[in-house]
């Protein structure tokens, strides 16, 4: 453990100096050092970004709904034949599970397009195909998609996932 030296004829401060405290110390003005070269080498948007504004302009109508406006699950799910239990009713979000004897499937609605956007976030680090309208979300198994998609509209958007079995991406 090194000690502080002394200062001018009072003695001793009585602090020391611990490894941690000067390797902290260092770490900070390093980070602060480096972090305007790091904005300002920052091409712009991420990936994540160009994807979204890529999605947004891609939207379209679903000739079965007729409409692009924000729909509620149980809208979502009659269009696609089902009756939703509900799942989660929060302020965030509302989720309904749909189950037939083929398949189980998601519809997650938003009531402002940015929860929608937090959402495909969380789900970016797990990966898979989605179905993505107006403040909504179908997560199904991918066959299934383009089917709702004819029924729904919105896109269907491939994230990226994280680790080794992270899926491909669809660039």
């Amino acid at each position: 453990m090194l000690q502080q030296q002394p200062r001018g004829r009072g003695g001793r401060t009585g602090r020391t100096l611990t490894t941690s405290r000067l390797v902290r110390g260092a770490a900070l003005v390093g980070g602060l050092t480096l972090l305007p070269l790091a904005t300002a080498c920052s091409g712009g948007e991420d990936d994540a970004a160009a994807e979204r504004k890529r999605a947004k302009a891609s939207v379209t109508a679903a000739p079965a709904a007729g409409v692009v406006a924000p729909a509620k699950v149980e809208v979502i799910a009659n269009l696609t034949g089902c009756k939703p239990k509900i799942r989660i009713n929060a302020e965030e979000l509302r989720q309904g599970v749909c189950h037939t004897k083929k398949v189980d499937y998601l519809i997650t609605t938003f009531p402002e397009d940015r929860y929608k956007e937090l959402w495909l976030d969380s789900a970016s680090g797990y990966g898979g195909k989605y179905l993505v309208g107006t403040r909504w979300i179908v997560s199904a198994q991918p066959e299934l998609l383009e089917g709702f998609r004819s029924k729904l509209g919105g896109t269907i958007r491939q994230l990226r996932g994280y680790g080794p079995t992270a899926a491909p991406s669809t660039s």
